[in-house]
This record gives structure tokens, sequence and C-alpha cells, in this order.
């Protein structure tokens, strides 16, 4: 099959195999001239797009779907065209060899990456200002999905591929007017080819799909919206009557919305359609909700009479605890009156013994102004103002030394227990220190004659068994020139590999740095040029891997003093490894071997 491809896919193939992938997705592009060549019959179409799959450039295709595209020549057109290109070539290719690999991994990957591009396409859209870019994206928009449904149009096992795709969601649920639309008509175009997709997908994602229909017929008034969920929720209707079931049952207001907003808006006759047959649902369930309410009322009147007769069984019971309460709190009331008149009495009371201190208070210096002398007066007030100040002061000092003492009873008593702990273990290192008494030195015992002699004897015997060898000046500096070359090479691998493993510890510092600076970047939707200067320049992370270990120096400088209780013997301008270590373990010196 390789020999007798068709000689302008193996000069394609060719080309981008040479270039960059800066120009790949212009190169790609000549597949739409391949594909649209008025000369190929079928058999010839199905013959290219199997020599295109077979040679990788659909595969390419898929791969550049993926990138962001308007850092790429080309820009956003390139993307949607390619988008048509990849479905133009999986539609009508039938795969002999390796089929699993084309029809579970590649067409759906395929679909995925169409959905991506579509998400973009629609983000850009909604965020662009001006008319003309707006009109470009939304015909790039309707291109990407064209693309789709003609990808699930020639291969029916991925309309529900489709449906199933978190993304796909993503794509309705927007307030954009044209692209939900567009998103609607997909949808419709997916049932058409698929009229039992919905009852393939699990429930939450059938749910889903209708809360945010029903949330659009009920939250714009846009008559394009309301006829494209009318058509949608008529086909589901037409579909299946399970469904019908579950719109009567899951939107109780539906039928009385699509009444009041949305008649008359030039879709009647399928908004009457989808009115008869909710009302047609509700009758036929009608025999069935009558039964449930009869059950119902019987086990309610049941209920209510086991009620009535346990609140008559518990009456005699319910009026004496209302006699009690009642007696209870009128005695609380009498109580309160009584002490309240107490209090005023008291208050009364206390005004008469004051009104009459002071009176006889005046009476007293009046009768003493009379027995002093006149000359005496002002000498006598003033020793009884500075009696009275004393007395006050006093007073005063007595209430807040009080206070004082009160305040500091706690740190007093901790105090104390700390003095006592302290002068506890003063006393139990004392007693352990004194049971170790040091042991007095004792002089070694000198060999005696007879020890000596008999150790002479011993060495002499050795010597005798194991004389010494006997080598020449020559043999000397030969095994002398053997060991300084074994220490020479010796030396010079372990400098070596001292070197091998200085390189590694900096080549592990960068990865760890690149690691820690990828993890708190930007996504690639919100970096800058700024954000890739600081992967491409190396004293970008250096120098800010080296202002955070200069402020955990300071950091450190300003702890607290009970943070260094355990560094007593360490020297003011020494940090410890321990704290350097977290921060400076994955900074990268820059420099080469």
């Amino acid at each position: 099959p390789m020999a007798a491809a068709h000689p302008q896919v193996l000069a394609l193939a060719a080309q981008v195999a040479e270039s960059s992938e800066q120009d790949i997705p212009l190169l790609l592009l000549k597949l739409k001239g391949i594909l649209s060549s008025p000369s190929l019959g079928y058999e010839g179409s199905k013959k290219i797009k199997q020599d295109i799959y077979d040679y990788g450039l659909t595969q390419y295709c898929l791969l550049v779907l993926r990138q962001d595209h308007s850092r790429l020549r080309g820009g956003w057109a390139t993307a949607a065209q390619l988008a048509e290109i990849l479905s133009h070539c999986c539609v009508g290719l039938e795969m002999k060899e390796d089929p699993e690999e084309f029809y579970e991994k590649f067409l759906p990957s395929a679909i995925d990456n169409l959905l991506v591009l579509g998400k973009r396409l629609q983000a850009r859209f909604i965020r662009a200002i001006k008319d003309k870019e707006k009109q470009d994206f939304l015909h790039w928009f309707q291109t990407v999905t064209d693309a789709i449904c003609w990808l699930f149009g020639g291969h029916i096992q991925l309309a529900a591929c489709v449906l199933r795709n978190d993304r796909f969601l993503q794509l309705l649920i927007t307030d954009d007017v044209e692209t939900a639309v567009i998103m609607m008509s997909v949808l419709h175009n997916i049932l058409r080819i698929d009229s039992s997709v919905l009852l393939q997908v699990d429930k939450e994602t059938l749910h889903s799909v209708l809360d945010e229909l029903v949330y659009k017929l009920s939250s714009t008034t846009n008559p394009a919206v309301g006829s494209a969920v009318t058509k949608l929720l008529l086909l589901v209707a037409k579909l299946c009557k399970q469904l019908v079931q579950l719109l009567t049952a899951r939107y109780k207001g539906l039928k009385g919305l699509l009444n009041e907003q949305w008649t008359g808006k030039g879709f009647d006759r399928e908004l009457n359609q989808l009115l008869d047959m909710l009302y047609l649902e509700q009758s036929n369930g009608k025999g069935e909700m009558q039964k449930q309410h009869q059950a119902a009322c019987i086990i309610q009147a049941v209920w209510r009479g086991f009620q009535t007769r346990k609140r008559l069984k518990k009456l005699p019971q319910a009026v004496t605890t209302l006699q009690r309460s009642f007696r209870a709190k009128r005695e609380q009331e009498l109580q309160h009156l009584t002490k309240q008149k107490e209090d005023e009495a008291l208050k009364l009371q206390m005004q008469l013994q004051r009104q009459r201190a002071m009176r006889l208070f005046h009476e007293r210096q009046l009768a003493l102004l009379e027995r002093v002398h006149a000359s005496q007066v002002n000498k006598h007030m003033e020793e009884m103002e500075e009696k009275s100040a004393l007395t006050i002061q006093r007073f005063w000092r007595g209430y807040r030394a009080r206070r004082i003492f009160h305040q500091q009873k706690q740190s007093l008593k901790e105090y104390k227990a700390a003095v006592i702990i302290q002068r506890a273990a003063c006393k139990f290192v004392e007693k352990r220190r004194r049971r170790r008494p040091l042991s007095p030195w004792k002089e070694p015992k000198g060999l005696t004659d007879e020890q000596r002699l008999a150790l002479q004897q011993k060495v002499d015997d050795y010597i005798k068994l194991h004389p010494a060898s006997q080598m020449s000046e020559e043999m000397s500096k030969e095994l002398h020139m053997q060991a300084q070359e074994k220490l020479a090479q010796f030396l010079l691998r372990s400098r070596l590999d001292q070197r091998a493993a200085q390189r590694r510890e900096a080549l592990l510092a960068q990865v760890n740095t690149d690691v820690e600076l990828l993890m708190n970047a930007p996504g690639l939707a919100e970096s800058t040029e700024k954000d890739v200067g600081v992967f491409v320049s190396r004293s970008v992370p250096v120098a800010a891997k080296a202002r955070q270990s200069h402020h955990t120096m300071l950091k450190y400088t300003r702890w607290p003093w009970w943070k260094k209780l355990g560094n007593e013997f360490m020297e003011d301008d020494v940090i410890p490894d321990d704290a350097l270590n977290t921060e400076l373990e994955t900074l990268f010196i820059g420099g080469r071997k």
C-alpha cells in the first residue's frame, strides 16, 4: 500500500516531516485541495483518505487542533479549516487493520479536540468588541460545529460520545444567543441521527440537558432561542414516551410557561403540538392521580383520628400541667412585686438616713463654730479638710491595692510554682551528683622482671617464626611507583566523581526550581510574555529564590525569644540549617560544568 500511495499525499507527508512546527498547519491546508479534486470517485476518495491516515497526516491535524492558534501562523481561520479537513478525512474511512485504535481511541479524541476548539472560539466570540471580529469568530465557530455534525453523521456511535462529553454541556450552557442557537442545532442533529441517544446516557447528563433547555425558555424572550428550544423539546417528546413523562413530572410549570410567554411568537404550530402531547400525558395520568389522592385522604383521616384520640387521653394531664405553670408564674410575679417594694422601701430608708446624717453634721459644724474662736476657724477648717483628704486617699489606695493583688494573684501563683519546681529540680540534680563520687586516680601497675623476661622471650620467638622479607632497592622503587600511580588514579577518579555529583545536585535543584515555578505559574490562557521570560532566563528564578531565602533569614532574626530557647549556645549571626534547607534546597546556582 505504501508503493501505491497517491503522489500528492506522499509529497505532502514528506514536506510535513521536514518542516518546522510553525509551518505544519499551513501545509496541512493542502489536504482540502487534494480531497476536493473533481477527478476522484468514491473508491478513489476512500483510497486517498486511507493514505492520509496511513502517513499520519490525520494525526497531525488532530494534534494541531490542541494548540493555541492565537500564536500560530494562520490563526483561528486555519484551525477552523483544519477541523473541517479532519472531519472529511474521517468520514468514509473504513479501517480493516487495527480498527480498535481508530474507532475507540482516535475518533473520540477527535471529538474531544473539536469541542475544545469550539469552546475557545465561543469564549473569544463573547469577549470580542468589534463587529468584524465577532462575525469572524462566529463563522469559525459555525464551521467547527458543522465539522462535528459531519463527523458523528458518518460515525453514528459518536453521537452518544458527544452528548456524554462535559465540554458539550459547557458549550450549551451560555447566555449568548448566536452560539446557543448553533449548539441547539447540533443537539437537534444528534437526536435526528440517533433517536435513542438520550436513553443511552446517564440520568445526570439527561437532566442537565433538559434543565438547560427549560432554563433558556424561562430566562429569555428571544424568538430564535424559544423556537429552537421548542423544536428540540417536541423532538424529544416524539422520540420516547418516557421522556414525555419525565418532562411533565420534573417541570410542573412548563405548560403554563409555554402558554403565557411563547404563544404568538411565530412558531405556534410546534408549540401547540408540544402542548397537546404534554396535556395528553397529564390526562392519561389523572386516573392514577385520583387513586393516589383518595389513598392519601384515607391515610390523613386515619392519622387525624389517631392524633385526636391521643390528645383526648392527654387532656387531664395537660390541664394539670397548665394549672401548675399558671400558679408558678403567679407566684413568681408576686415575689417580684414583693422584692420591688422592699427595694423601694430600702432606698427610701437610705435616703432618709442620709438626710438625717447631713443634718446632724451641719448642726455639729454650727455648734463647733460657736465654741471655736474666730481666729482659729480657718485653721480648724484646714485640719478637717486634710483629715478628709487622708481618709479618701487611704480608702482609694486600699481599693487599688486589692484590685492589683487580684490581677497579679494568678501570675504570683505561677511564679511560686515555678520556684518550687526549680528548687526541686536543683535538689534532684545535687543528689545525683553526690551519689556518683569521682574515682581516685590509680597509676598503672608496672611489669615485674619475670614478666618482662617472659614478654621478651615471646617477641623473640615470633620474630624467629616470621622473619622479615628482604627487598632490593629496585623492587622498593618499583613498588613505590605503583603506589603513586594508584594514588593518582584514585584522586583523579574521586575528583571526577565529585564534579559529577555536584552537576547532578545542580540539575536536581534546577528541576525542583522549575517544578515549583510551574506549579505557581498561571494557566496558558492567562500567561503573558513576562511569565514566559521567567522560564527562558535562569537569572529570574535564581533571584526569586535568593529573595525568598533572604526573607527567611530576616524572619529568623525577628523571632521572639521563646522560639530560640533551644539555641542558647548558638552565635547570633548563625542561622540553623533546618531553617534554611527548606528554602535553599531548591535554589539552582547558575553556572556550567
